[in-house]
């Protein structure tokens, strides 16, 4: 089975958003003459790593991440390259790269990512561009970015269409090594009950 992860590693230190909750490990247990075997503990922003969105994080009334069908993370999808040098991904940037797109679509936006350094400025998603996805059958989209807004965004606008046309998200994905085309999404959630945002194990494999 040919798999393509596009998972970055979560490590000790990884940039995280400014005043969120960084990853930290301890050791429960560890291997020794009183002890056969190793246990480690961990805790980290729902956000940290590659991670999927829940209505719940841009929606005080929305759904839970364990609240949502898994279909919607599974199936085929579209990678694109989507880096330019505006702030924002416009839709005139990809409309021409959705003739029988997908229900699932994962956009590059950042050239290469260095997961100990917070992307100040990265490139984010004009909601007009999550419009026309939607109005073309999307029913998720993937960045390889912290976020489809941007950092210093406070009304969200692009997560406001997420929430008024039932889109999906997924953010923190890498895709640098991923050349442009179709592929297989498999990029399930933890089931957290109750929480806005949960890790996932995201992988492509070529249909």
């Amino acid at each position: 089975m040919d798999l393509i992860d596009i998972t970055p590693v979560v490590r000790t230190g990884m940039a995280v958003f400014p005043g969120d909750a960084p990853y930290k490990t301890s050791a429960t247990f560890q291997i020794s003459p009183d002890c056969p075997v190793n246990v480690a503990e961990f805790s980290m922003s729902c956000h940290c790593g590659a991670h999927a969105d829940a209505p719940l994080h841009y929606d005080p009334d929305g759904a839970a991440i364990d609240e949502l069908p898994l279909e919607t993370f599974i199936g085929p999808a579209r990678v694109i390259d989507a880096r330019g040098q505006g702030p924002l991904c416009l839709p005139e940037e990809i409309s021409g790269h959705l003739d029988d797109a997908p229900e699932r679509i994962l956009l590059r936006l950042a050239d290469r990512l260095d997961p100990m350094v917070w992307p100040a400025g990265f490139r984010a998603i004009h909601p007009a561009t999550l419009d026309l996805l939607v109005d073309r059958g999307v029913r998720l989209i993937g960045v390889d970015v912290p976020s489809v807004d941007p950092e210093t965004s406070k009304d969200l606008p692009s997560h406001m269409v997420a929430r008024a046309r039932n889109l999906r998200i997924l953010e923190n994905l890498t895709l640098s090594e991923v050349f442009p085309g179709d592929y297989e999404l498999i990029a399930l959630p933890m089931k957290l009950e109750g929480l806005d945002a949960a890790p996932v194990r995201a992988v492509l494999r070529k249909l």
